[in-house]
């Protein structure tokens, strides 16, 4: 029933929202596939998993977790891990992700996803995370980079050295957010250039593009929210012109979960992201 090439098209895709299955199933534009929400699809029935069951006929399948915590202190959530290998059995998705990030302390879930410490027990504790779901889902995931709004003092590694050597100690593969990328590199201070060239793009399995809110710290600092409530700045679109540069075509999604806008203003982002992906295909 879910039978495709079971890899992503490099092509542009969007995040899936129920109010625009209609004009999906009828006229995607050039949307070559759709990502979804683990966590909004591992309930049992009813209208959300019918209709991305007729989905799934049209359009590869990418699933996004956000509440694993892979960097979390504590072992993986072992009925979350059930209730996402049967979603992940029955719907046979394309690609499946989560993110280098914690969100759960003792029995508590927090409703954000918080960065590392780069140090090495948190790459043990990460490795072994991501291992352990390999393992259940019986298939690679990628690994997303965090946007980030403070440092850690006692991190001993770069961020993308730790996620090299991640990818290395697990076989997973990458996410490249660049988004969170240009987020991070303005509230800390370096080149988001600096990262994408020193970043392990040859693992990269999808590349994501989202919006973003300015603010500004209390020293008057500017400070970047990774809101996904916006349309993709133009500075990250120049970003992605370097990184496409690097990578050749990837599949490439745009992200819009807060204040979700009209089906033809996502269409039009998606419009965008094909024209960047044909300065690298030509």
């Amino acid at each position: 029933m879910f039978d495709h090439s079971n890899t992503l098209p490099p092509r542009p895709g969007v995040g899936y929202k129920p109010q625009h299955f209609t004009e999906i199933m009828e006229n995607p534009a050039p949307v070559g596939w759709l990502e979804i929400h683990a966590e909004n699809y591992m309930g049992d029935g009813g209208r959300p998993l019918a209709q991305l069951r007729a989905l799934a006929e049209r359009f590869p399948i990418s699933v996004h977790g956000v509440g694993l915590s892979i960097g979390g202190e504590d072992r993986l959530d072992p009925d979350h891990l059930a209730r996402l290998k049967h979603l992940v059995s029955w719907l046979n998705p394309a690609s499946f992700s989560e993110h280098l990030a914690w969100s759960t302390h003792d029995s508590h879930f927090l409703n954000d996803l918080l960065p590392l410490a780069y140090t090495n027990d948190t790459l043990t504790r990460v490795a072994d995370h991501i291992d352990e779901l390999q393992e259940v889902i019986g298939r690679k995931m990628l690994l997303e980079n965090p946007s980030s709004y403070l440092a850690f003092e006692e991190s001993s590694w770069s961020e993308t050295d730790f996620l090299r050597e991640v990818a290395k100690r697990t076989g997973c593969g990458m996410l490249l957010d660049v988004n969170n990328v240009f987020v991070s590199a303005t509230n800390l201070g370096y080149s988001p250039q600096e990262y994408i060239a020193d970043y392990p793009i040859d693992l990269v399995g999808e590349i994501h593009l989202g919006g973003h809110d300015e603010d500004h710290d209390d020293h008057g600092a500017p400070l970047l929210i990774d809101s996904h409530g916006r349309e993709v700045a133009d500075p990250v679109w120049a970003l992605l012109d370097i990184t496409l540069a690097a990578s050749g075509p990837r599949p490439l999604l745009i992200e819009w979960d807060t204040d979700v806008p009209d089906w033809p203003v996502l269409a039009e982002e998606a419009v965008r992201a094909e024209q960047a992906l044909a300065k690298v295909d030509a």
